[in-house]
């Protein structure tokens, strides 16, 4: 059935010397990977640079609900990048963030609200004139909710642990090692009371962001079963000295 709709790339992982394979978060059908031909031509309907990381496009397709590869036969950016590949800190983070959703979104069905959201944040991140060193963390924690994760953050006491398995803060130390110590747990509260426009009034340390992503990401890990290590974690940790 041809069809027309949106999506967000995910990944793109060569197939042969023409064609490769894009998976993509779509508007109505959720995750679905797509077999691309890529001509040389600059005037084909389908072109290389459509592809990169959270481009979002829309596009035409051949789908067919029984194949694990569908056939994509135009697309067109749906929204103009204006900053987003050129800024070397905002392309780091669009390619640390794809790479996470590529694993987060494993067997993720349609969910209108999570799409919106997705978009919401890459078009919100290019159109940034501001800082952006705390929006992954503010992105990773809001997209809890989205995908039904998201911690107990109530009733938190000074001197609490955050038990990661249980996702929820407690008095006493649980009786294994995925746990966040008092001193770390109290920042949990502060990263959920963040958004995009006051982002920019909390100041941390590189080493203290750093911490933080490693918390969030330890978090997912315990409840997304086979959520890898990242590779692009470590150009992330490079990022902002201040």
């Amino acid at each position: 059935m041809i069809e027309r709709t949106c999506g967000i790339v995910l990944r793109t992982i060569k197939y042969n010397d023409t064609s490769v394979v894009v998976d993509i978060f779509t508007e109505r059908q959720g995750r679905v990977s797509y077999l691309v031909k890529l001509p040389r031509s600059k005037r084909s309907a389908l072109r290389n640079v459509f592809f990169q990381p959270l481009s979002i496009l829309e596009y035409e397709s051949d789908f067919r609900p029984r194949l694990n590869l569908q056939r994509m036969k135009e697309a067109r950016l749906a929204f103009l990048f204006q900053s987003l590949p050129y800024d070397p800190h905002k392309a780091s983070i669009a390619l640390f963030l794809a790479e996470f959703l590529t694993h987060a979104l494993h067997e993720e069905m349609e969910n209108a609200p999570l799409y919106a959201y997705l978009t919401h944040s890459i078009r919100w991140l290019d159109s940034c004139e501001r800082t952006t060193a705390n929006f992954h963390l503010v992105f990773l924690m809001h997209l809890s909710r989205f995908l039904g994760l998201y911690p107990n953050l109530e009733h938190y006491r000074p001197g609490d642990f955050f038990d990661l398995r249980a996702a929820c803060f407690t008095d006493r130390a649980p009786l294994h090692v995925d746990v966040v110590r008092p001193e770390e747990a109290a920042r949990l509260g502060t990263l959920m009371r963040m958004n995009y426009d006051t982002m920019h009034l909390f100041e941390m340390s590189r080493a203290e962001r750093n911490r933080c992503v490693e918390i969030i990401l330890s978090y997912y890990r315990l409840h997304l079963p086979g959520f890898p290590e990242l590779k692009s974690l470590e150009v992330l940790r490079e990022l902002y000295n201040s």
